[in-house]
């Protein structure tokens, strides 16, 4: 009978154990997983970008499985690296940058188009981030060409059409930035706000920023990139 009762004790703890480390894990941990198509041996790290290097968090190697799984803790959402070393000597175009968070983030891609061909599913944030690049995008493709009519007007000393395309340059940095305001203002409760902020228009005026960071709930606030934020408004 005490045997039994022992034995009851221990199954018992080892649920509560169990159930604690879950609990855990859904709380503080970001568990990564997805699938490498065509990948047939490599070494996949989780990173994040400290002082101008990238410090690896994770690793695992992948033969032939295609599938990984990696996990980290981290305390808010925040910015990190996916990168494959193919063994190949080039690091071009293995690292892809995506916005993590606390739960199941699922990346799947293709080892030949790794960075560019990405599905990152299970972060707000990332989903956000994503249509803010595919609309920055158009706008410093815009730029490139306004660019090159710039520099041949300027070779050409066509005075009349430099300072057309220098004005429409100057115009499109204003759009530009507006919309980046804009865009913050709108997803103020993500912490995708202070970190396009802190990144992409960090030289904005320090009265807009401020506009838009007083939108911010507490939370994002007191996150990294709304703490950076408010270092750059103060200084």
């Amino acid at each position: 009978m005490v045997n039994q009762l022992i034995k009851i004790s221990i199954f018992l703890f080892s649920i509560i154990i169990i159930q604690s480390c879950n609990s855990k894990k859904s709380e503080n941990f970001m568990l990564l997983n997805g699938k490498i198509d065509g990948l047939r041996k490599g070494t996949l790290y989780l990173q994040k970008f400290v002082d101008s290097i990238y410090i690896s968090i994770d690793s695992t190697k992948v033969n032939d499985e295609f599938e990984f799984n990696m996990d980290s803790t981290l305390d808010e959402p925040d910015i990190y690296y996916l990168y494959l070393d193919k063994f190949d000597g080039d690091s071009l175009n293995d690292r892809i940058k995506f916005f993590g968070n606390i739960g199941e983030i699922t990346i799947n891609s293709r080892v030949n188009t790794f960075d560019t061909n990405a599905e990152i599913i299970g972060s707000d944030n990332q989903t956000l981030m994503e249509e803010y690049i595919s609309i920055i995008r158009k706008f410093n493709l815009e730029n490139l060409d306004l660019l090159e009519i710039y520099y041949e007007s300027q070779i050409n000393g066509n005075n009349k059409r430099f300072d057309s395309v220098n004005e429409a340059i100057n115009n499109l940095i204003k759009r530009k930035y507006l919309y980046s305001l804009n865009f913050a203002t709108t997803n103020a409760n993500y912490e995708i706000s202070p970190y396009i902020l802190t990144t992409e228009v960090p030289d904005a005026n320090k009265e807009l920023l401020k506009q838009v960071y007083d939108k911010f709930n507490d939370s994002i606030k007191v996150s990294k990139y709304g703490k950076l934020l408010m270092e750059i408004i103060s200084e």
